[in-house]
């Protein structure tokens, strides 16, 4: 049985994302290359880059998303594209952009869309 694809940020399961990019990196130290052309790689280690957008968002929901990123680091768990299962691991957050969808005096309501930033492997 194959478990569904959830995206839980600093421990909350937020509403699934319209898009969800995972970039496995690899961060390197002193690498070279020397007179003949060929790499000397110094790999430290292999990272994580999430890049995620939303949809429409109500206010509710996009604070909800918001608050989960607001720390400093934070767990999230994901989809993980080379291991085939959901991974935790612990994250920062660049950027955030969220534009208004629709603003609607009349009924004092808010709709936000295009939610969209990246999370950084730790």
């Amino acid at each position: 049985m194959q478990l569904s694809a959830v995206l839980t940020i600093n421990g909350v399961a937020v509403k699934a994302p319209k898009s969800f990019s995972a970039i496995v990196q690899d961060i390197d130290g002193n690498s070279t290359r020397d007179a003949s052309g060929n790499m000397h790689r110094d790999r430290i280690t292999v990272k994580r880059k999430l890049t995620i957008a939303w949809g429409p968002l109500s206010n509710n929901e996009i604070a909800v998303i918001m608050q989960a990123i607001s720390g400093v680091f934070f767990g999230v768990t994901y989809p993980d594209p080379q291991t085939g299962t959901q991974k935790t691991a612990t994250f920062y957050v660049g950027d955030r952009t969220a534009a208004a969808y629709s603003w609607n005096n009349k009924f004092a309501a808010m709709m936000w869309q295009n939610l969209s930033f990246d999370l950084v492997e730790q």
